[in-house]
């Protein structure tokens, strides 16, 4: 998994919207861990040091250690908000993580050995259906990626999530159906679709209706 990262934070005296726009102005973000059987825990954390956070790219799926009055608390991250305008962080929800605790996170996917795939050496296309997975692991062992083999893959194949390895102690957090990670489709279905693919499209997108 990506290395973990430190958050220095402060204790939040007040709460409610005034004391948290007054925070905002000062260049802070309200947030919150909670979580781990105990009391939530209100923090606020410097805005500009989150914001270089985020921009790592995998702020969500790392476990971040908020530094409070000399202690430091193991989270994950929840849930960010962000101001409609500015786009700048306005309030963070943390996990807190304790012991051998599970938690569900999204885990981007990465294709490998495609030089080794006949489909895509004829000039098929992979059209990826998932471009992260939801998974529950151990909150000691998160996963940065999960790497999928294409390895003598063929135009018309579909990756299913029963092909995918996972790491062990990490399972899928959807089981009631073997979904759709990718296919590999010839170019020209791209842009005009057979009655077979429209058919096997519509199944795809009805099932990614169902996961939202």
């Amino acid at each position: 998994m990506s290395e973990a990262l430190t958050l220095p934070a402060e204790a939040r005296e007040r709460a409610g919207k005034g004391a948290s726009r007054a925070l905002r102005r000062d260049g802070r973000t309200p947030a919150v861990i909670y979580g781990g059987k105990e009391e939530p825990t209100t923090i606020h954390v410097e805005q500009k040091e989150l914001v270089k956070q985020l921009m790592t790219g995998h702020f969500m799926n790392s476990v971040v250690n908020i530094e409070i009055g000399g202690k430091m608390i193991r989270t994950l991250p929840k849930d960010v908000a962000f101001h409609p305008v500015t786009d700048l962080p306005t309030h963070v929800d943390f996990l807190r993580l304790t012991g051998d605790s599970m938690v569900e996170v999204q885990v981007p996917v990465v294709f490998i050995n495609e030089a080794a795939s006949p489909g895509l050496k004829k000039g098929g296309v992979l059209n990826v259906v998932r471009h992260e997975l939801e998974l529950i692991c151990p909150n000691a062992d998160i996963p940065e990626e999960i790497q999928i083999d294409v390895t003598g893959k063929e135009v018309g194949d579909a990756i299913h999530i029963s092909e995918v390895t996972l790491p062990k102690g990490v399972k899928s957090a959807i089981t009631d159906r073997d979904f759709t990670i990718a296919t590999l489709v010839a170019p020209s279905a791209l842009k005009s679709s057979g009655p077979e693919t429209a058919d096997a499209d519509a199944a795809d997108a009805a099932e990614e209706t169902e996961v939202e």
